[in-house]
Formats: C-alpha cells, sequence, structure tokens
C-alpha cells in the first residue's frame, strides 16, 4: 500500500512538473498562533525584518525564525507567507519579493504587516 502512495506522488508530481501545474500540500489542522520574536539589531541600513512562520512538515508544522533580509531590487516588497482555508484543509502561500504593480491599482508596493523596519 505504501508504495502504491509513492508511486501515485511520483506521477502526480511528474505530470504537474510537466505542465507547469502548482502543487498544494494541505494540512487538516490550522498552523499555531505567530510566536513573539525579538529581532536582533539591524545589519545595516537597507534591511528589512522578515517574521517567522508556520511551515508544513509532514502533517504538522515547525518554525521558521524571523530574519533581516534586503530587497532583491529596488521598488520590492515582501509579501509574507500566509495560510488560506479550504475543503481539503489549510493550504501555505510561500513568502516571497514582489515588486509594485502600477496598474492593479490595488495599493501594492507598500509593505504588508510588519515586515517592513523602516517606521
Amino acid at each position: 500500500m505504501k508504495s502504491n502512495w509513492i508511486y501515485n506522488a511520483l506521477l502526480v508530481t511528474a505530470i504537474a512538473a510537466s505542465s507547469s501545474a502548482q502543487i498544494s500540500v494541505y494540512i487538516g489542522a490550522p498552523p499555531p498562533p505567530l510566536r513573539v520574536e525579538v529581532r536582533g539589531p539591524e545589519p545595516g541600513p537597507g534591511y528589512y525584518w522578515i517574521g517567522g512562520y508556520w511551515a508544513p512538515n509532514g502533517h504538522h508544522y515547525r518554525w521558521v525564525q524571523g530574519r533581516w533580509d534586503r530587497p532583491p531590487y529596488a521598488g520590492a516588497y515582501w509579501s509574507h507567507p500566509h495560510y488560506d482555508h479550504y475543503a481539503e484543509g489549510w493550504e501555505m502561500h510561500e513568502g516571497h519579493w514582489d515588486h509594485e504593480d502600477h496598474d492593479n491599482g490595488h495599493g501594492h508596493g507598500q509593505n504588508h504587516g510588519e515586515d517592513h523596519h523602516d517606521h
């Protein structure tokens, strides 16, 4: 039975990779509340605090510590990781650096949440 599960998982991965489909991992239980973190000193000008988050780890979660990071290009902002709930369970959307889209009119280009250090 276990080998069938592994075979099916590999098959789905191969099909998704060939069709550029996104594979989602769902966890039944919601993620725990975010931890309060103590930020170390800012390493230099232009750094932003990327808050910690709960990452999927099998059928559980593991804490990923926050860190200081520099935007990879001018105008970049951090879009923090978050979870959405679906019928299948909780799905994580990875955090990533993004850019302001002047055409969408949704106010992007601002930092979301408390990730930005420049107050």
